[in-house]
């Protein structure tokens, strides 16, 4: 295949499709920010977490699903993919009753562990509790979007979300602006939204070739299994800018008080586009990595991989050039007072430095997991929170000012690239290890025909 022309056929729609899941919140904020003020924009912000773990679930279980389908499908298995394919469905249909019913009656404490208090808590708690009613959409259409995308469906995986977030912005509008609903309003404009995603994805599901199987023969709970540890490294690769969310949010509270919540809320929304972006990138390279490996063609996974850096590198770079320059303004996107803005001018630079460090650590992640190198994966993942939990309880206290915790982001990303290099240094070790005695072993065998071949002469 040509590797570029593929690359950017995948990537291109899996970057936007991804860019618009995280817009959905941006919407939210944007709205209920310019209609209810700052307390709201917070509020959606400590919402969020809960939120995007619906799709991390989705994501995590689908791409576990897909990965094997696509791998199965690279070894002329198809059978077994269909079987994957099956097993998945049933994941997302048991965890999406399981998350709705949790999120409906443990919302609140939640929150309240989150840091939620007072007017944001209550703002916070009305958003999450109608979103919830859409929790099932959510995560099944995440879930079946990277199935229709390894089955060669990329522009209508991105068509899917497309729908999703223009019905959402629509009913951004008028359930907030035009009729008074203020948080109820955009959750339910969300919950709208992730359903008509779900439905575009369902109708492009039937139509494909491809039908899930649900007879697992007696394998189903090794299948489960494996799509399970496939998908714990697309869900924390998902799901980990929420993690950083949650603890900067507690942070916030303890060193900066409400308003450092309020002012990290603008920088949590524009940085969770530029890492959906690159996570576009890494998970769009995916389905090719993974079926050139399950082919056996390692030199075009690797340049795939390769043309990954790059261009998520790329992107990287532009977002930070993009950003900086519009630091002053960027937070009166979301209605914030002059005061706010001020603040998140300042601030938001501390976290630009960031993300072209994020742009290796990722590619480097979707790499592990796409090729079934799932530790390596969650060292990676789950290494980046760990560090940033570490940096918490020191530097705020250190410094003894909320810069800590601003700080403690870059820093936490510039370990996970380091982790990154080094894992891939030793993995281009181990493959000349494995070539070398794959070169020793065909020595051997020839030799031993030789022998034999005289053996016979003799």
């Amino acid at each position: 295949m040509h590797v570029r022309k593929e690359f950017f056929r995948y990537v291109i729609p899996a970057m936007l499709a991804f860019a618009l899941s995280g817009i959905y919140a941006i919407a939210d904020g944007f709205f209920v920010g310019n209609a209810l003020g700052d307390g709201a924009l917070a509020a959606v912000n400590m919402a969020f977490p809960l939120t995007a773990l619906l799709q991390a679930i989705g994501t995590g279980i689908g791409m576990g699903g897909a990965i094997e389908y696509a791998i199965n499908a690279g070894n002329r298995n198809e059978s077994r993919g269909r079987q994957y394919m099956g097993m998945a469905i049933v994941l997302l249909s048991g965890l999406s009753i399981l998350f709705t019913i949790l999120f409906l009656f443990a919302g609140l404490n939640i929150l309240g562990l989150f840091g939620a208090s007072g007017e944001i808590l209550d703002y916070s708690s009305e958003y999450l509790r109608f979103v919830s009613y859409g929790a099932a959409f959510q995560i099944a259409g995440t879930g079946l979007v990277p199935f229709i995308r390894n089955m060669g469906g990329a522009v209508m995986a991105m068509a899917a979300m497309v729908t999703g977030f223009v019905t959402n912005i629509v009913l951004d509008y008028l359930f907030v602006w035009v009729f008074p609903w203020g948080m109820m309003g955009a959750a339910i404009a969300t919950a709208i939204g992730q359903a008509m995603t779900f439905l575009v994805c369902l109708v492009l599901f039937i139509f494909k070739k491809s039908a899930p199987s649900f007879r697992f023969d007696g394998d189903g709970k090794s299948l489960a299994v494996r799509i399970l540890s496939v998908g714990l490294s697309p869900f924390g690769l998902t799901y980990s800018p929420n993690i950083t969310l949650i603890l900067l949010n507690k942070s916030a509270v303890i060193f900066g008080g409400n308003i450092a919540v309020t002012c990290y809320a603008p920088i949590s929304y524009i940085s969770s586009v530029v890492m959906l972006l690159m996570q576009g990138v890494s998970d769009g390279s995916q389905p090719l990595i993974s079926l050139a490996y399950g082919e056996g063609k390692h030199r075009i996974t690797k340049a795939v991989r390769n043309l990954a850096y790059r261009f998520a590198f790329g992107v990287a770079a532009t977002c930070s050039v993009i950003l900086f320059l519009l630091r002053g303004s960027a937070a009166y996107l979301f209605g914030a007072s002059e005061q706010i803005a001020a603040l998140v001018a300042q601030i938001l630079p501390i976290f630009i430095i960031g993300f072209i460090f994020v742009s290796v650590s990722r590619v480097t992640t979707a790499y592990f997991y796409a090729t079934g190198r799932n530790l390596w994966a969650y060292i990676l993942i789950y290494g980046e929170p760990l560090t940033l939990c570490i940096s918490l309880l020191i530097l705020p206290n250190a410094m003894g000012n909320v810069n800590g915790t601003w700080i403690s982001v870059p820093l936490s990303q510039i370990v996970a690239m380091l982790l990154s290099l080094l894992l891939i240094q030793r993995n281009r070790a181990r493959e000349k290890q494995q070539q070398l005695m794959k070169q020793n072993q065909a020595t051997n065998g020839d030799r031993a025909s030789d022998i034999s071949d005289e053996e016979k002469d003799g």
